[in-house]
């Protein structure tokens, strides 16, 4: 059974950082391209950025571009998402997911329907 576990959410004031991490288990990890998303109250939920599943390429959405940044350790079976300089926009519940089958290219990261296996969400807020 394949467990996606997403931890490191909480209350940052804004132009501060956090680091989410997302440990993964029940699959073999290397295989999988993996992605961060968020979803707002209200809102669909959006693309924040991609890892391929050796690390080598990343991919990741014009509103955090220079902001965020997506690594893994194939390892430890976890990716991380390292935010700086939040905006209050940013709050959102954040979710890992995991993607294998077709070789990783940006715009197929970036689709949420291309994903196996997806975590609870962790819920990051950030205050004005």
């Amino acid at each position: 059974q394949v467990h996606l576990v997403e931890s490191g959410g909480g209350l940052v004031q804004a132009g501060g950082s956090l680091r989410l991490s997302c440990a993964a288990s029940g699959l073999t990890f290397g295989d999988y391209d993996m992605g961060w998303f968020r979803q707002a109250p209200g809102k669909e939920r959006e693309f924040v950025a991609s890892i391929s599943r050796s690390g080598g390429s990343s991919y990741y959405a014009d509103s955090v571009k220079g902001r965020f940044t997506i690594s893994r350790d194939n390892a430890l079976n976890t990716v991380y998402l390292e935010m700086n300089s939040l905006k209050p926009e940013d709050t959102s519940v954040y979710y890992c997911a995991a993607r294998t089958g077709s070789s990783w290219t940006a715009a197929r990261s970036a689709s949420t329907w291309r994903y196996d296996y997806w975590g609870q969400g962790t819920q990051v807020t950030v205050s004005s």
